[in-house]
Formats: C-alpha cells, structure tokens, sequence
C-alpha cells in the first residue's frame, strides 16, 4: 500500500508541475475605447518659501531631501534684446564670459579645476527676454559652489584671451550658418515677421563683432547684472535655515553703484503684411516651407483654447499630420501652432518639408486646413482628443520640483500670477468646439500670412507664381569679414 500510495503522490506532483507549465488563458484584448483608467489626481505645488533681501533680490527655497543634491538658478533680468544694434553679440560674449573668463579670485583653468574635482557645475546661459547663472552640486559641496556660482555672478574677469575665443567661436557660428536650409528658414521667416532690425530678429554679423570691447562687456554686465534685477531660486537637500545665511553672506553686502538708465523692453508689431518669398537654393532636392504671422502673449484670455486649436491642428492626431502627410502624402514633416510669449507677442506658424515637386501643393494645403478651421465647427471627438492630450500630459509640468521652481521663477519674473499654470488648466478644460472656431476665426488671419520657401527655384514646379502675387527673392549671403 505504501508503494502504491508513493507512487500516486509521485503522479498527481506530476500532473501540478504540467499544470504550472501551462500557458494561462489569455483573455481577448480590449479595444482601447474600453479600457478604464483611473482619473488623473490633482497636482499640488510643494512647499516653498519666498522671500527678498535688503539689496533687492527675491529668494525662492524648496528643500527636496530625495537625492544629496543642491542646484540653483539666478534669472537675471536682461537679455539679447537688450543689446546695442550695433553690437548684436555682445550679450552673449558677456554671458559666455562670465563663466569661461574666471572670477577676480579664480583664473578660468582654477575655476574649472575646482568645479571638475567636486564633479559639480556652474554654467552661464544668455535667450531673448532673459539670462541665467546656474549651479549643481553635491549637497556636501553645496557651500563651496554656492560661493563660486555667487562671484561668478557678482565678480568675473571677463580674461581678454576667452572674450577673444567667444568672438572667434561666434564667427564660426556665422560662416556656417548657411549650412542647415531649416536654420536659413527659422531666421530669416523671423526677420520677414519683426523686422531684420528688430531685436527679436537680428543676428550677429562680423561688423557687430568687430565692434566689440571688453569695456562694452564689462559695461553690460554692470548695467544689467544687478541685486535688483535678479530672481535666485535654490531647490534640493539643503536646512533652510543655513541656507538663508549663505545666501545673505554671498548675497546681501553686494550694492553695486548706481546703473545707468536701462534701455526700455522693445515691442514687437509685424513687418511683412503677406506676400511670397524665396530663397534660392541650388543644391537642394526638397524645401523648407513657413507660412505664418505675429501670434501673440500668454496672458491673452484665449491662450487656453489656442492651445486646444493647436492640438487640432498639430502632432500626431492632429489634421496637418493626417490629411497632409498621411492621406496626401505630401510632407516629410508638418507642423502648425500659435506660439505665445510671456511679454511681446509669439508667431502662428505652419510649416514643413516637402519635395521641391510638391511645394505648391504642400502649402495650398495648409492654407485649407487653416481656412477650414475658420469656418467649419471641429468635430466633439477632434475637440476631446485635444483637450485629453493636454490635460493628460499636465502631470510633466511637474515631474519635480526644479520644474516648479523653475516656472515659479519665470511667471514672477515676467508679473504672472503664481497660479497661471492651474488657470490654463482650468481654461482647458472649459474650452468648447465653438471656441475653437471663435479663436481660429480671431487670431488666424491669412491674409496677414507670409510664405517662406528655401528650396531648389528651378525644381519647384508648377511654380510659387502659382499661389498668387509676386514671388520676392531673399538675399541670404553672409557679409564678408572686414579685410585687415
């Protein structure tokens, strides 16, 4: 009985262990229109403190312990746009300088030496509206740096030997900046829109460069470089309260004399009212097309339902990239959206690349596509994928706590409410397909639009003539470098 018994138990382990190897019963997938999902949680804003020093600065602190890191920012307030016209180049020599040209303590190879041993970094950056000094460190370090980043901001050298290599470095920025037909279109579409003076649109040339002095940059920097003018914001593993002491002992005895008057925030209105223009180039095989106009600022009460009318029109989904790329075939790529500013108006831009064959065709199809938004009501389903991908993808404004930080900084520098984020959301949220028309039939205006072409003249047939009006040819030589 025993064997037997022995020999039953042996069978039945068998028959489990067969069992287990089994493949389970996969269930028949579910279309995605039937899966649930839980809803979206609300997101909340970390704790932060703000507060400003005797000497102007405003201070932001969140205390983020997760990892042993500290970074921070300064957001200065200046930017390109701020330049003599006759020395476009000279903020972002300055900018570059400050960090590569060393402090009044630390030549650049010591300053670089110091940053590389502590594997930490202090680093310089320069847009239109803006500049900024940061700073990574390990939390250990964090003095020690939160002291070099502070004399990078309030002492540089600017060392004459690295504002030279800036300008030799910038030059060869302009020798090759023909290279890329997509560069040529971003740059000189922004010139046709603002104006090839506008400082929202001039570039850099060897003239401007020549023009340059280590006076004029150390006079930038002492102009716009200032407690007053400074945003500082500090995010990580830090106690707040010895936190506030670096900052007053780095910070709060910098009164630098008096500034002389600062230049006014330049405006923006459109240059080009329309037209057709080209830029002729010979060896390539596809263009580069914009078409487009001024858009405009954040603050602007339809910002929310222009950025649902985007989701209509652009990305995956979206109509240019399933009638234009996908149905017509028309498009390597296709793009268009109402871009906005926080303080001079943005652009609404379309645009893409196609063969030099299709070019016409490409750009009577976005003008459809915006015409039809103008005067046909989107469909319920157009409207809730928009809204859907917006509102899904809030969670990654704020992944972490630098991100909040960030964004805290930026609407304060540019006199936004602290809550502007949750008011577009909430205007997401409220908008309606009517409000897509109203807003498409306000702010899209194509008889405003400018057409931009870089592409092959010869290879582009049937001909731009064909979309009505004069073609106008765009000179887009580099100005030679001044000889001597």
């Amino acid at each position: 009985m025993k064997k037997y018994r022995w020999l039953g138990l042996m069978l039945v382990s068998l028959l489990f262990i067969a069992l287990l190897r089994l493949p389970a019963a996969a269930q028949a997938p579910r279309h995605y229109d039937h899966l649930d999902f839980p809803s979206l949680p609300e997101i909340q804003l970390p704790q932060y403190e703000r507060y400003q020093l005797a000497n102007g600065i405003v201070v932001y602190l969140i205390q983020d312990r997760e990892l042993p890191l500290v970074s921070g920012t300064a957001l200065i307030r200046t930017g390109t746009r701020l330049e003599p016209a006759q020395k476009v180049g000279l903020a972002e020599i300055t900018a570059t300088v400050m960090r590569t040209g060393g402090t009044e303590r630390y030549s650049p190879e010591e300053l670089n030496e110091l940053l590389e041993d502590r594997a930490a970094v202090v680093e310089t950056a320069i847009d239109k509206t803006s500049a900024t000094v940061s700073f990574n460190a390990l939390s250990e370090d964090g003095p020690e740096i939160f002291n070099l980043f502070a004399e990078v901001i309030q002492k540089p050298a600017f060392a004459p030997d690295q504002i030279a290599l800036a300008q030799t470095q910038m030059r060869g920025e302009i020798a090759r900046r023909n290279d890329n037909p997509g560069d040529i279109a971003s740059r000189e579409f922004q010139k046709l829109i603002y104006g090839a003076d506008s400082p929202y649109a001039r570039t850099a040339e060897y003239a401007t460069l020549d023009q340059i002095s280590r006076e004029d940059v150390r006079s930038f920097h002492q102009t716009y470089v200032r407690p007053e003018r400074i945003i500082l914001g500090i995010v990580g593993d830090f106690d707040p309260a010895t936190m506030k002491q670096q900052i007053e002992q780095a910070f709060g005895s910098w009164n630098p004399p008096p500034a002389p008057s600062a230049v006014p925030i330049p405006q923006a209105s459109q240059n080009k009212q329309g037209g057709i223009f080209l830029a002729d180039q010979p060896q390539l095989t596809q263009s580069n097309i914009l078409l487009g106009h001024l858009g405009g600022k954040l603050d602007s009460p339809d910002y929310p339902a222009l950025t649902v009318l985007n989701g209509v029109l652009n990305g995956f989904g979206g109509r240019l990239f399933n009638d234009v790329r996908s149905r017509q075939g028309l498009a390597y790529s296709v793009y268009g959206f109402w871009q906005a500013n926080y303080d001079y108006p943005g652009l609404f831009l379309a645009g893409g690349q196609t063969r030099s064959e299709a070019t016409v065709p490409f750009v009577q199809s976005l003008q459809r596509e915006i015409e039809r938004l103008r005067s046909e009501p989107i469909s319920e389903a157009e409207l809730n994928y928009a809204k859907d991908s917006i509102l899904n993808s809030f969670v990654f404004n704020f992944e972490n706590p630098s991100q909040t930080l960030a964004r805290l900084m930026r609407y304060e520098y540019f006199g936004y409410p602290a809550d502007f984020i949750f008011q577009y959301q909430r205007g997401v949220k409220a908008t309606t397909a009517q409000d897509i028309q109203r807003v498409a039939d306000k702010y899209l205006h194509p008889e405003r639009a400018v057409i931009l072409v870089v592409g092959n003249e010869k290879a582009i047939q049937p001909p731009l003539g064909k979309l009505g009006g004069g073609v106008k040819s765009l000179d887009v030589s580099i100005p030679p470098p001044k000889q001597g």
